[in-house]
């Protein structure tokens, strides 16, 4: 890879991200998830790459709804590198992918800093221009993408198509807007070796930290620092602390064989309306005893929310100095105990829901009882 030559003055990758451009997950068999996603949380899908666009290899569908995009790929073959991940991972997130001004910057910022560049800026043309990206590695075998698509003016990206398509989901929107939060799981004693590599290496500041008597029930507990770049990049990271019983980290490090991300949190401006459509089609949600919004509503006395609704779909509720969110999780979306899904709501607080903690881990734990893993 070509270096640039960075001055003191240079600026840090955090302060050259411009947000998420995409997250890719990687699975055995991308039509299905493509159908399910499409259908259950409510995605259009927009354009496809595979044998028929010239990528021999593997196949990709892009999702899209609101500011968010799922490229979800499948590999074609055995000896595939898709196939090799998903068969030691079960079907993941291998790419978390910020769009940039620049890929040849900032790779070649992070790589001055200390980080590992697994795919040095290259670039693909096609009609409608050029796209470059760069990839370096972060926790486990998760890589984050760097995309510039300022020389690009046409649909996805070169190597995709957008005609033959699957059509609109069936039924009502949901209306998911937006990545909230991007949450990973790492190994115990590694927590704050990865912190100090996002504000270190990549110029990110510290938001958040949680320690394990924060986080944690009678059983289990964990330790979590959010940091992000000031400018829409909020990255949680999670490590499992001691206790009585094996935790919902330790859980999921087991089955996805190392670290990796453990959940996606989709912004929505009206929940109550987004998980009702989303429970139509089939989705599937933690469940909440009916004593937590009992003990809700003596937490937030000073909003006028609909608890009717929040009750009857499961919904969280949580409130900060900046006012208040709902929340709600998915069972794992995969075989695996691993990835899950978050749709939020915020109505000006800024935090994580800390007021459902014990209420959501003790949801996990008893989904871990249900399969021997607690």
């Amino acid at each position: 890879m070509a270096q640039t030559t960075l001055s003191q003055a240079a600026p840090s990758v955090a302060s050259q991200l411009r947000g998420w451009d995409h997250i890719e997950w990687w699975v055995g068999n991308a039509r299905a998830v493509t159908a399910w996603m499409a259908a259950g949380f409510g995605f259009d899908v927009v354009a496809y790459a595979g044998p028929e666009t010239g990528v021999p290899d593997r196949v990709s569908y892009v999702l899209a709804q609101g500011d968010i995009s799922f490229v979800i790929t499948a590999g074609l073959g055995p000896d595939s590198e898709v196939a090799r991940h998903v068969l030691l991972h079960g079907d993941g997130i291998r790419h978390l992918a910020w769009r940039v001004d620049d890929a040849y910057t900032a790779a070649s910022t992070a790589a001055a800093r200390g980080a590992t560049v697994v795919a040095e800026p290259a670039s693909v043309n096609g009609d409608a221009g050029t796209v470059t990206t760069a990839a370096i590695s972060t926790y486990g075998e998760t890589r984050h993408l760097f995309v510039d698509r300022s020389d690009w003016h046409g649909g996805w990206g070169p190597g995709f198509a957008s005609d033959r398509l699957p059509p609109r989901p069936v039924g009502r929107g949901v209306g998911l807007a937006l990545i909230d939060h991007v949450v990973g799981n790492v190994e115990r004693g590694r927590l704050d070796d990865w912190v100090a590599w996002y504000i270190d290496v990549l110029g990110f500041s510290e938001m958040r930290h949680f320690d394990a008597d924060q986080i944690s029930t009678p059983y289990s507990a964990l330790r979590s620092t959010v940091v992000h770049n000031g400018a829409g990049v909020v990255m949680p990271i999670n490590e499992p602390a001691p206790g009585l019983k094996r935790s919902q980290i330790e859980e999921y490090l087991d089955a996805y064989r190392g670290p990796g991300v453990q959940h996606i949190a989709l912004g929505t401006p009206d929940i109550v309306s987004a998980v009702g459509a989303m429970r139509e089609h089939a989705v599937r949600f933690l469940s909440m005893p009916a004593a937590y919004y009992d003990d809700a509503k003596k937490r937030l006395t000073g909003f006028e929310l609909p608890w009717g609704d929040l009750e009857r779909l499961e919904i969280e509720v949580d409130a900060d100095s900046g006012g208040y969110l709902l929340q709600i999780f998915t069972e794992t979306v995969v075989d695996r105990p691993t990835l899950f899904v978050e749709v939020i709501q915020r109505e000006g607080a800024t935090g994580f829901g800390e007021g459902n903690f014990k209420a959501l881990f003790e949801a996990i734990e008893r989904e871990q009882a249900r399969r021997g893993n607690l």
